[in-house]
């Protein structure tokens, strides 16, 4: 089939709270430039990005500032948000090849060719173009990766975000059979995605969650599990671990550089309890630390993340499925972090 003229979704109309989410019935569908590919979305994941675009979280002043997008630039509105999707290509443009239409995708939400233009710095999927959250979506045909799969579009749509974060924080600070692994915030999507992909290359995983959600941990391969606001030292020891993966940072952030070994390795993406911290330069620099902030994804990322999935060897995490329609109350729910994995909505 081919996209309708109109589709449903919901859009973005402004910075704030869930009231500036509004669902639509007459949204223009998208039409593919030369090299683009469109693609009926069945499922789009619920994530951190999201719900920090909307709130401009991502300003480091006013909410309404001309930096409050992912990129440090301005949004436009009305915007489709949505990062995390698993849908159908249903029609090409003209240097696209026809047979890819019907093929099932994920999409790569880290942008690097938009409207037949390749960027000088990468964009987001969902925020500086429009997103998942719709019936119909439109990507850049290099990033939309095929995949072979038995699982449910819900279950696939759990993975391109939060994997793909996991995958890329892991690749950059080299993880490696051996090493042993220090996740914080990981019952998270990120942070459990970690978790499975760090144990997946033979890293020992020592996992920071509450005590509720230990045992889950445990189950996805965690060696040891330390109850969120413990005392890191005394649980696990100093210079104990080679990496620390953070997605938390907050005010027990100096404590993760003293469980770290000398030489070791701390990768970010993530302040979910806040992004200013305590750094004593001493410890940086006397133990010899290497520091990798992570957004950006490298090159082979995606695609070495679509193979794992193909092959079994990480398992999708779906904690609750909501239709489209009821974003905002999936979106509650996702800020009260009392799940393990991803919330998912679903289109039909």
């Amino acid at each position: 089939m081919t996209a309708p003229s109109k589709m449903f979704g919901v859009t973005l109309n402004g910075h704030g709270g869930p009231e500036m989410q509004g669902w639509r019935d007459d949204l223009d569908a998208p039409i593919p430039s030369t090299s683009d590919v469109i693609i009926r979305v069945r499922a789009a994941g619920v994530n951190n990005t999201d719900i920090n675009t909307r709130t401009g979280w991502y300003s480091k002043g006013d909410a309404d500032a001309d930096d409050a997008g992912w990129t440090g630039a301005p949004l436009a509105f009305p915007r489709v948000q949505g990062a995390d999707v698993c849908g159908e290509i249903v029609a090409v443009g003209s240097e696209v090849d026809a047979a890819r239409i019907g093929e099932r995708v994920l999409i790569e939400p880290c942008l690097r060719e938009v409207d037949g233009k390749m960027l000088d710095m990468p964009w987001y999927f969902g925020s500086e173009t429009n997103g998942g959250f719709s019936q119909f979506t439109r990507v850049a045909a290099r990033h939309a990766h095929t995949i072979n799969s038995d699982m449910t579009d819900a279950e696939l749509a759990s993975f391109p975000c939060s994997y793909s974060t996991a995958e890329n924080m892991l690749t950059r600070a080299k993880i490696g059979e051996g090493d042993t692994v220090l996740v914080t915030g990981a019952s998270g999507g990120v942070g459990s995605a970690t978790v499975q992909l760090a144990q997946a290359r033979g890293a020992k995983v020592i996992a920071v969650t509450s005590a509720s959600k230990a045992q889950t941990l445990t189950e996805l391969g965690a060696i040891q599990t330390v109850d969120r606001g413990a005392d890191l030292i005394g649980a696990i020891g100093a210079n104990s671990v080679d990496v620390v993966i953070d997605l938390v940072a907050g005010p027990q952030w100096p404590s993760l550089l003293d469980v770290l070994r000398p030489g070791g390795r701390y990768g970010v993406a993530g302040a979910i309890a806040g992004p200013i911290v305590e750094l004593d330069v001493r410890t940086l620099y006397l133990k010899d630390l290497t520091f990798f902030g992570c957004t950006v994804l490298e090159p082979e990322v995606f695609g070495n993340l679509v193979k794992r999935i193909e092959n079994n060897e990480i398992k999708p995490l779906v904690a609750e499925i909501y239709p489209l329609r009821d974003i905002s109350t999936a979106q509650d729910a996702f800020q009260k972090k009392g799940h393990i994995g991803k919330i998912v909505l679903t289109l039909d």
